[in-house]
């Protein structure tokens, strides 16, 4: 099949731009004197070639290094085994690095507007239709993008080397080998990971390097072209990027994150913001030198320099104020200097609108079931405990709803309270003071995980009104999250409760009759397998928006996106894109977390390029405005009969006795808690017995990527398509597939999934007697997946489709091949009888090789 003209210029470009400079900078980075071993970068090259072989040859990671160092290097002994290890480990994950930099500064040349519809070209080709255009105009007018930044373990570059990484980017870009070589150097010194787990307000610091230096200036850049192409069709222009910020405010699971962590986080957040504004303002100061603004100049420079840098200041809201002075000086600028320098201000103006006092919104995430406690312990305080009845929590849930008055109360606690209990409470009565401080929508959501039954929000707002919040100013959002397969089929009979609720129902209101609604895909993947999680979301969104325009409530759905296809992530956009009518799909909301953030959003260019793709996702979706076939009776029973097969499939091998040991003992997996960069334990319980539903969905994906067996991305979809085709229904799927865009991009995003795996670098595992039965049975399943997968698509090849994300995966994948043998050779000698220090040192060896294995794979965890 002959490939489109520009999938084959792209292909011819990363083979130029990004292959050959990568492998020209890696020669050079590979002869830096780094650590005092002479010959490390010298072996490395060699290292790989004889990894490649050995896991072609079957041999075990142990034979394979083992041979290696008797043949080629002097070690005399297992602790110069394991140093020199190391020593590869810090080149590999620096060469993972090098290429992401280069990778990166080709982004414009592999990423044009070929293909690419935007805000102005759809508004041209809507011209000729009146209808068409209306239609444009009004989806552009409700249209919003919310993107979320969150604080899960997978982020692992601190500031420095991010700010290397874009210097670096910067050189590459124009081929400036002097500057290259020096910050080569310095990417060689410079270290990666911090000797101690960060605080949650650490790693708030960290993540908000993105906002200062990348969001700060992508999002004015998209909302200046939206701005742009409205105003040439004399239509209003909005607000279309929000930000969101969860280090510091989910608590869902992490005990160490507490109020006043949430206050010092909002606090951050604005002083940053207030700093790049001053910034701005004083490279606008250096323009506007003209008579008749002098005044207003310093007024504003004085109050932005104070919120900026004067930690003793009484923060508020002063985005008004801003917007005020800097409309005053655009005027005179206008009326008395030929408007020079007025786009300046308007740049400055368009942030000061995005980003108010508050910079991005501060979500604040809590399980229900700790929110029960909370409530329960509320219940024994005066005057509160005359309110309930004694068996409360034995009452059925249409009791307990019966039972909630919503009164106002000034509780008196006087009993004993855990740490959660207090830090609850104390949240609950602080977000009014961000919101005195920062602006409203500097802290307005409060998202209920694991949310089950109606009551988990009504009970939560009622614990607003009996800790400093009146009826009629409850200016919050409450989110209820539904993870589960088995919550997700009840999400909708849980909101038709709540918005029947006259209490709600009155708040809603208050809120503009808008509800947002947050499905999470983790923990939906690990319950039910890939293909059942995705499709129970797609069925709860169907029915979530019915109910939702029944009511007259304006939905808006918070997708809970990780990085890899198992956890929401691969290509969003397209999933956006591909909705029907039936689906709400104004407002695009998703959380964006570990790799996804540096390989998405790591640069201005790459923010820029992936927002703008999912507000036209949007607006081309409302355009089509059709019928998702997949509700069709044919396309929706063969894929109600595929998630039942696929669920069966997933279960029987989650039910399965080995299941959990085979990933302790061959995966990082208990190791992980040892990673010093997050806050967040590995399991929300804390007893010693790991058990699969206190497994994090974020630990559970990351070990089976380590693994590259990546079972939660594909285990079960091989069985059902098969079982399809034994039952006659083949031509079936294959229209399904030709006629869904929803199920062809669940379909294109396994196969990505998939193309990370390999199983041959485990095929030593089918020898174990304990565990080889095990591994057969993951690896038929895989082998099923793709050959299943491939005949559907009528492609040869995983990703056939997607050449050069292809060749982007091989690459990285080729890179960090050795890291994966030295993890499996380090987890194999912790089997044997070692000393202390010993255990320690091989330990230590498999924990840094985590870091560049979820590094290279991007959106692997």
């Amino acid at each position: 099949m002959q490939k489109p003209r520009f999938t084959g210029q792209r292909e011819s470009i990363f083979n130029n731009e990004v292959v050959s400079r990568f492998e020209l900078y890696n020669s050079l980075f590979l002869t830096l004197p780094f650590y005092k071993i002479k010959d490390t970068g010298t072996l490395l090259p060699l290292f790989i070639k004889y990894c490649e072989e050995g896991v072609k040859n079957q041999k075990t990671p142990a034979e394979i290094i083992n041979v290696f160092f008797e043949k080629y290097t002097q070690a005399a002994n297992a602790k110069d085994v394991i140093d020199l290890l190391f020593r590869f480990i810090q080149y590999i994950e620096r060469q993972v690095v090098l290429f992401d930099a280069v990778e990166d500064a080709s982004f414009t040349k592999l990423n044009t507007a070929e293909g690419q519809s935007s805000l102005r070209s759809m508004l041209k080709k809507s011209e000729s239709s009146e209808y068409v255009y209306d239609k444009t105009v009004q989806l552009i007018e409700d249209l919003s993008l919310r993107l979320v930044l969150t604080a899960h373990p997978t982020q692992f570059y601190p500031g420095s080397v991010l700010s290397i990484i874009t210097d670096l980017t910067s050189a590459i870009k124009i081929n400036d080998i002097v500057s290259i070589n020096q910050l080569l150097q310095q990417l060689g010194k410079t270290p990666f990971f911090n000797k101690k787990s960060p605080t949650p307000v650490d790693e708030a610091l960290s993540l908000s390097w993105y906002l200062e230096n990348v969001f700060y200036f992508a999002a004015a850049n998209i909302q200046s072209e939206i701005d742009s192409s409205l105003e040439e069709y004399n239509i209003p222009t909005k607000k279309v990027i929000e930000l969101g910020f969860w280090p510091g405010g989910d608590r869902d699971g992490n005990p160490n994150v507490h109020a006043e962590d949430t206050m010092q986080v909002a606090k951050m957040l604005r002083q940053i913001l207030f700093r790049c504004y001053y910034r701005d303002f004083r490279k606008l100061k250096r323009r506007i030198t003209f008579r008749g603004v002098e005044d207003v100049i310093y007024k504003v420079q004085d109050i932005l320099y104070q919120n900026a840098f004067d930690v003793n200041i009484v923060p508020e809201n002063i985005s008004d104020f801003l917007t005020e002075n800097l409309n005053q000086i655009k005027s005179t600028l206008i009326e008395s200097h030929d408007g020079l320098f007025a786009d300046l201000v308007d740049d400055l103006l368009r942030k000061v609108e995005l980003f108010g006092s508050h910079f991005a919104s501060l979500d604040i995430r809590q399980d229900s079931r700790v929110l029960r406690d909370v409530h329960a312990y509320c219940r024994q305080s005066k005057p509160i405990i005359s309110l309930f009845p004694e068996n409360f929590d034995d009452l059925t849930e249409e009791e307990k709803i019966a039972q909630l008055s919503f009164k106002s109360a000034k509780v008196n606690y006087t009993g004993d309270a855990s740490p959660l209990i207090l830090d609850t409470l104390q949240t609950i009565a602080e977000i009014k003071q961000i919101q005195q401080s920062n602006g409203e929508l500097a802290c307005h959501r409060y998202i209920i995980s694991n949310c089950q039954q109606a009551s988990d929000i009504l009970q939560l707002i009622e614990l607003f009104l009996w800790n400093g919040w009146e009826e009629d100013e409850l200016t919050i959002d409450f989110v209820p999250l539904f993870e589960t397969v088995g919550d997700l089929q009840v999400a909708a009979e849980i909101m038709q409760t709540l918005y029947s609720h006259p209490f709600y129902k009155k708040h809603l209101e208050s809120r503009g009759n808008r509800q947002d609604i947050m499905l999470g895909y983790s923990d939906s993947t690990k319950d039910g397998g890939y293909l059942t999680a995705n499709w129970s979301i797609f069925n709860a969104k169907v029915a979530l928006t019915a109910i939702s325009e029944s009511n007259n409530i304006r939905l808006a759905f918070f997708d809970g996106r990780g990085g890899p296809p198992s956890r929401g992530g691969g290509k969003t956009h397209l999933f956006y894109a591909s909705m029907g009518k039936e689906i709400a799909n104004k407002n695009i909301q998703l959380t964006i977390q570990g790799q996804t953030i540096s390989s998405q959003y790591g640069s201005i260019d790459s923010a820029g390029f992936n927002m703008s793709q999912l507000i036209n996702a949007g607006i081309s979706a409302g355009m089509k405005e059709k019928h998702n076939v997949l509700l069709d009776p044919l396309h929706k029973d063969i894929l109600d009969v595929m998630a039942k097969d696929s669920f069966d499939s997933f279960v029987t091998l989650r039910e399965h006795p080995l299941f959990l040991s085979y990933l302790e003992r061959f995966s990082p997996l208990s190791l992980l808690s040892k990673i010093t960069i997050s806050s967040r334990p590995v399991k929300r319980s804390s007893g010693e017995k790991l058990r699969l539903e206190d497994l994090r969905a974020i630990s559970f994906v990351t070990s089976w990527g380590q693994l590259k067996q990546n079972i939660p991305g594909f285990y079960g979809i091989g069985t059902a398509l098969k079982n399809q085709e034994e039952a006659g229904n083949w031509e079936n799927i294959r229209k399904t597939y030709q006629e869904s865009g929803y199920f062809k991009t669940i379909i294109d995003n396994c196969m990505m999934s998939m193309s990370k795996a390999d199983f041959s670098i485990t095929a030593h595992f089918a020898n174990d007697p304990e565990y080889g039965d095990f591994w057969k049975t993951l690896n038929s399943e895989y082998e099923r997946s793709k050959e299943m997968l491939l005949k559907l698509a009528g492609h040869e090849a995983l990703m056939e489709n997607y050449p050069v994300e292809k060749r982007s995966v091989a690459v990285r994948e080729k890179i960090v091949l050795p890291l994966v043998l030295i993890q499996h050779f380090a987890l194999e000698k912790l089997q044997e009888e070692l000393t202390e220090e010993e255990v320690q040192s091989y330990e230590k060896l498999a924990i840094r090789t985590v870091y560049g294995i979820v590094n290279a794979g991007r959106n692997s965890a």
